[in-house]
């Protein structure tokens, strides 16, 4: 161990006269353990967040769609062909859509009926079914009288139906009669209740089946589009480049993020900005660290210059307080780093311990359409907070240190 920092861990030690310096010494660690805790749990929080609310987006929606200025896709088996041969796609799914109203007993939804094949990504959520059964057998093996229709809960409460009941479907579409024009009206079976409620997207979708819609929307061997999903959601991207390439105009293809992205930049905007206020808050740590450093360099103005005289240099001098910041900054960054990790890790059971304690209800989640308080710990943040913690923390160290170091040993002496 070098003497500077020897001297630096003495300097830290309380003595009697010096315990006030000893407690600003605590009162700085603590500062820089709170600001980096407090930093670590917000950005695991808003991380957790994002993926959160991506995973709702792109939970029931494609990673890509590819559809037609202004008319269906006639000829949609070939294309689905010539997609599924593109680097990286991992299915290919043909829909239909279309704006529709949901009609049961005066109680109206608006939503959007989604004609899909078996085996589609929105069959993998917890659904209610009639007699428990199994939710794509109802609706592809129902009797031709009275298809079958999935809703979400949230349409299902609108419209105040469970399993077994059965609602009109009224497209915008219309029959000309003698008495005028007459809507179109169908009678469906609702054979499942999708579970999930307060999704950001999920909610506006009812189910059908593709057969089923060809014929209710009057587009015999045709469909709104083709949904592509691929195997890694870094790589969309690259998948959508491909096929622009080669589905030239009058085809469009548009990935999730050219549908979404701008709420998702949102979000990352908003956990910059939150990095920032809270960085602020280390910012003010390192302001104690360089009062308390300055405090121990008018205290220790005689040690100083007895050093001076003893040989040391400048730059062990200026060591030695440079040491002492670096001390306080990686116990206060150590300490911060381990506490916002034990919350960020363990914030759901925390918040919900802190609910049931004193009967709050600080998470909603059916408001978030979350099962769990979101909190991802990502390495990477951590990495920066830890390095942007320790910065802040030596650049408070370079004025008190660069001070001490240009002390006059001879003034410092002359009147003692």
């Amino acid at each position: 161990m070098s003497y500077e920092l020897f001297v630096s861990l003495r300097y830290l030690r309380a003595k009697r006269k010096q315990t006030f310096i000893s407690v600003i010494s605590f009162i700085s660690i603590g500062g820089v353990t709170l600001g980096v805790a407090a930093l670590i749990v917000v950005l695991a929080v808003m991380t957790g967040f994002h993926d959160g609310v991506r995973q709702q987006i792109l939970g029931n929606l494609p990673n890509i769609l590819v559809q037609k200025y202004g008319e269906p896709l006639s000829e949609y088996t070939d294309i689905a062909e010539r997609i599924e041969k593109t680097p990286g796609v991992s299915a290919v799914t043909p829909f239909i859509a279309r704006e529709a109203m949901l009609l049961s007993g005066g109680n109206v939804a608006a939503v959007q009926v989604k004609g899909v094949e078996s085996g589609n990504k929105a069959f993998d959520q917890d659904a209610l079914t009639v007699g428990g059964q199994d939710l794509e057998t109802l609706l592809f093996e129902a009797p031709d009288t009275k298809p079958g229709i999935v809703i979400s809960l949230d349409s299902a409460t609108t419209l105040g139906v469970a399993v077994g009941d059965t609602i009109n479907v009224i497209p915008p579409m219309f029959t000309l009669t003698p008495f005028g024009m007459v809507p179109k009206m169908k009678p469906f079976q609702v054979v499942g209740i999708i579970r999930q409620q307060g999704s950001l997207v999920d909610t506006y979708y009812a189910y059908i089946g593709l057969a089923t819609a060809q014929k209710f929307f009057e587009l015999e061997e045709q469909v709104t589009g083709i949904e592509v999903d691929v195997a890694n959601f870094d790589h969309t991207a690259q998948v959508v480049s491909t096929l622009r390439d080669e589905f030239a105009f009058p085809f469009t293809v548009r990935s999730w993020q050219d549908m979404f992205g701008s709420f998702l930049s949102a979000l990352k905007l908003e956990k910059l900005g939150l990095f920032i206020v809270l960085g602020i808050i280390v910012l003010v740590a390192a302001f104690n660290i360089a009062t308390t450093l300055i405090m121990v360099v008018m205290e220790k103005h005689k040690d100083i210059a007895i050093l001076r005289s003893m040989g040391a240099t400048s730059r062990s001098i200026m060591k030695i307080f440079v040491f002492e910041g670096a001390i306080i900054g990686t116990l206060g960054t150590s300490l911060g780093t381990g506490l916002g990790l034990l919350i960020a890790v363990n914030a759901d059971p925390i918040i919900k311990k802190i609910e049931s304690l004193f009967g709050l209800k600080i998470f909603d989640q059916t408001v978030y359409g979350m099962d769990t308080f979101p909190s991802v710990v990502n390495t990477g943040d951590v990495v920066s907070v830890v390095i942007v913690a320790m910065a802040i923390s030596l650049l408070a160290t370079i004025y008190p240190a660069w001070h001490a170091s240009r002390m006059d040993p001879a003034e410092a002496l002359r009147y003692e």
